[in-house]
């Protein structure tokens, strides 16, 4: 499949006024050739965009400007051709099926992301890169996917490859030639704080991946609380829109609504929940199970409470449930006597709001802002480990490097040693496509858009 010339809508289709069908492959230049009826594209430059008219069978099809690029300088680097015709449904989908009835193949999701990577034009991560900046939903999650493009995290992987096989090398060249004496002779102390070195430099890597995955996907914040507290006022109120349903009755939320605010350029994927409370209604307490399961999974809590009413059982258990360094309680409806118990609440980061008279809020989005060092993780140069595939196999390297250091203190001979710091050596290769698996590919690039 290869071999074979695929085309694909690369704009998105409806109404405008321009759409892209893309070719690439041996003979994308010949294929449109067929049906552009200007001039022999196969005599004009590399690089050049021509105005002329697309016809089946005699027939016009559209008016177009056809851009050609020859192999190898293309991103595919393979031939590149790409019809700028018409936009619209109709004008669109006639090229499209033009150029398949003369030799094209519908491209598959990915497909031309994926030959950049078979060619050898990007590795894996750049090529996941690429599906990264069409989903970013701010500035920042733009920028770490543009430096991941850029090869920033390609460049800390084989780096830490260019060590680890360094050390490789020399294990077996002591192995296989021991009678030398101009070798390096690496014994067990010398190699154990080689493998604590590379072990420390991954781990940091690890530990600023939490940053990485916040700029990526955002903070999945859960508002939570007893029925009636302002959970969805405040919803509303961080989106600036009416999202839910707020009444005086107790029970309105039955099941989650979700949102999302951007903050400090950072994405807050909101979830109000359903009141935790007993109940006998049905839907209401599928609703409840819902919001604890919630509780469990999500990276920022926001348990409201009312100020006018004493902490109930339902509230203590989710506040001796929480942990302080991912959650914020607001006390809500300030504007009324204050009837809570402060002590048991002193743990967490307090926030007073009256969200019907829009007071506090402003401190909510500071306090998440410190939470989390936003300022900090934005202000950076955005270089970071956010992929989830990354993050595992990077995980899996460090426990590679813990049984070849255990190993050592268990004076194994440096042959089977060898064996764990190349597992290591592979699981970072994986990252940026050393022989990755076909099955693994298909299931990532099947995860981009058609025609990318």
């Amino acid at each position: 499949m290869i071999n074979d010339t695929i085309v694909s809508i690369s704009t998105s289709q409806g109404e405008g006024a321009i759409s892209i069908v893309r070719l690439s492959g041996e003979a994308a230049i010949e294929i449109v050739n067929k049906i552009y009826t200007t001039k022999d594209l196969e005599k004009v430059d590399s690089h050049t965009i021509n105005y002329g008219h697309i016809k089946d069978n005699g027939q016009l099809v559209d008016e177009v400007m056809i851009s050609v690029m020859k192999a190898p300088k293309t991103f595919t680097r393979e031939n590149v051709v790409e019809i700028n015709c018409h936009g619209g449904y109709s004008a669109t989908n006639k090229v499209l099926e033009t150029v398949l009835k003369n030799g094209a193949r519908l491209a598959e999701p990915g497909e031309f992301t994926k030959r950049a990577f078979l060619n050898g034009r990007i590795d894996l991560v750049q090529a996941e890169s690429i599906m990264d900046i069409i989903k970013a939903k701010n500035d920042n999650a733009l920028k770490l996917a543009l430096n991941n493009l850029d090869g920033r995290v390609s460049k800390l992987i084989k780096d830490l490859r260019a060590k680890i096989l360094n050390n490789i090398a020399t294990i077996e060249v002591n192995i296989d030639y021991p009678e030398y004496d101009d070798i390096e002779h690496l014994s067990s102390e010398i190699l154990k704080p080689r493998l604590i070195e590379i072990k420390q430099e991954v781990e940091v890597i690890l530990e600023k991946s939490r940053n990485g995955k916040i700029i990526r996907s955002g903070i999945k914040t859960v508002i939570v609380g007893s029925p009636n507290v302002g959970k969805s006022s405040l919803l509303n109120a961080l989106m600036q829109e009416e999202k839910a349903i707020v009444t005086e009755i107790a029970g309105t939320t039955r099941d989650v609504i979700e949102g999302e605010i951007n903050l400090g350029g950072i994405s807050l994927n909101l979830i109000d929940t359903a009141g935790i409370r007993e109940t006998t209604d049905i839907v209401e307490e599928i609703g409840v199970k819902k919001s604890k399961q919630l509780l469990k999974e999500a990276e920022l809590i926001l348990l409201v409470l009312n100020n006018n009413q004493e902490i109930n059982i339902e509230e203590q258990e989710i506040i001796n449930s929480l942990d302080p360094d991912r959650s914020i309680i607001l006390i809500n409806k300030i504007d009324l006597e204050s009837q809570i118990d402060r002590k048991m609440i002193n743990s967490f980061k307090v926030i007073e709001t009256s969200i019907v008279n829009e007071l506090g809020l402003e401190n909510l989005e500071s306090a998440i802002i410190e939470l989390f060092s936003l300022g900090n993780i934005t202000s950076n140069d955005l270089t970071y480990i956010s992929n989830v595939r990354h993050i595992s196999l990077l995980n899996s390297v460090v426990e590679n490097i813990n049984d070849a250091l255990q190993g050592i203190d268990d004076f194994m001979p440096l042959d089977l040693i060898e064996i764990d710091i190349k597992l290591a050596w592979q699981n970072l290769g994986e990252i940026i496509g050393q022989d990755v698996k076909e099955d693994l590919l298909d299931q990532l690039f099947s995860q981009f858009c058609l025609g990318k």
